[in-house]
């Protein structure tokens, strides 16, 4: 059983600060049993970093789509686990308005970073909360699962301009807040890469011994769970050196990155 105590031991050992902005991906089967489940992982967490924020991605990307496009904060439920339901159902932090990749965020000033997402034209533009990861300084957890899951890249991908990674067809959401009030989003673009056979994130794989070798991210563990620690500076400046030297997409296919692209 992971306890209060065995996550707090293991923010302090894998260098997470207190006042640090933490993205977390989990999944919760991966980890084993914890005191609490989900409720128990985001109290833990809530609590260590007091002078900072946790944010747990609750996305819709599934269901918010052209044929659909509509989302209520309140009502719209993530598609993408059990972490992401608990938070969601949690009245303790602060949804998003981002009508696809919206993310539920805990601490004090969430109210404050979530601002503005409902304007957001993309999955994760400039000045969205997971982009801002970068200017902030913060960290994502993956736990028990992999770059797979790092949502956190699509926003590398928007802030280097990296080609084909958005729908050239664009519609509009309808966003329902907190509130009540409708409010349009603007024309919006989904992922979409042409010249991959799946969403280029089952790539993002590609970049692992990448990350490992500027140190971009470490590897601890909580539960029976490998968790990638990754410091999103660190991990933008690697794909933004390694795309400087490419003459090909490198995330459209599973391949080895030669080394002298991030050396």
């Amino acid at each position: 059983m992971v306890t209060k105590k065995d996550i707090v031991k293991f923010l302090e050992d894998n260098g997470i600060r207190h006042d640090d902005i933490v993205a977390v991906h989990a999944s919760l089967r991966a980890v084993g049993p914890v005191e609490g489940g989900a409720d128990g992982l985001i109290d833990a967490m809530c609590e260590y970093l007091y002078d900072g924020l946790l944010i747990i991605p609750t996305h819709t990307w599934d269901d918010v789509i052209r044929d659909k496009p509509f989302y209520d904060v309140r009502t719209t439920a993530p598609c993408i686990g059990t972490l992401a339901q608990v938070a969601f159902e949690r009245r303790d932090g602060v949804r998003s308005l981002h009508p696809t990749h919206s993310v539920k965020v805990f601490g004090k000033g969430a109210e404050e970073f979530v601002k503005g997402e409902e304007q957001c034209g993309s999955p994760a533009p400039a000045g969205s909360c997971l982009s801002r990861l970068y200017e902030e300084g913060g960290k994502v957890l993956l736990i028990g699962v992999g770059h797979e899951r790092n949502t956190y890249l699509h926003s590398v991908d928007e802030r280097l301009g990296i080609p084909d990674r958005l729908n050239k067809d664009h519609f509009v959401i309808t966003i329902k807040d907190y509130e009540g009030n409708l409010i349009e989003s603007p024309p919006f673009r989904t992922h979409f890469t042409e010249a991959s056979d799946q969403c280029v994130s089952e790539y993002y794989p590609n970049y692992k011994e990448a990350f490992e070798y500027t140190g971009a991210v470490k590897y601890g563990k909580l539960g029976n769970a490998t968790v990638y620690v990754c410091d999103a500076v660190g991990m933008t400046d690697t794909v933004r050196m390694m795309w400087q030297k490419t003459d090909h997409d490198l995330c459209i296919k599973e391949e080895k990155i030669p080394r002298e692209y991030y050396t």
